[in-house]
């Protein structure tokens, strides 16, 4: 067993229905193979093989949303007095330039940069140097165009 997953509830909840609609694919993948090892014939075997990899993707990401929620551990994202960057907070960074950003600090298992708030990792440069800040705080970030400093503007739990 490896070492546990920190996972916010939405986060938790969000894997849980991924596996679910993982396991509905698998049922459609494992139908369309069984059709067409029924049907297929020896001269055209190429969309067979499609579907067998195909099923074989499906059931490794199974296996893989399977281990992260046995290992997870739901963080409570209650309201600390304390108010630094933790696991689950949400941070409002805002640019010399008044570009702002909203972010949540996540585990790796639930990172997303299509979400809104952007879940980060806190094993990436931003979520690592954001971890443990106040509010006020400037945190410097690498970004395509060069590095760009930012103040915390304010963390919610």
């Amino acid at each position: 067993m490896g070492r546990e997953v920190k996972l916010t509830r939405s986060g938790y909840e969000r894997l849980v229905a991924e596996l679910e609609q993982e396991r509905a694919r698998l049922q459609d993948a494992t139908r369309i193979l069984q059709e067409l090892m029924e049907s297929s014939d020896d001269y055209d075997d190429s969309g067979l093989e499609d579907a067998k990899r195909e099923k074989a993707r499906i059931e490794a990401r199974i296996d893989s949303l399977t281990d992260t929620l046995s290992r997870a551990q739901i963080i409570e994202e209650e309201g600390t007095a304390v108010n630094v960057v933790s696991l689950g907070a949400i941070v409002r960074l805002k640019s010399k330039e008044g570009e702002q950003m909203e972010v949540q600090v996540v585990a790796p298992a639930e990172a997303s940069v299509l979400e809104r708030p952007m879940k980060i990792s806190d094993e990436s440069p931003l979520g690592r140097s954001l971890l443990g800040q106040k509010v006020g705080a400037k945190v410097l970030l690498e970004t395509p165009k060069g590095k760009k400093e930012f103040k915390i503007e304010s963390i919610q739990h």
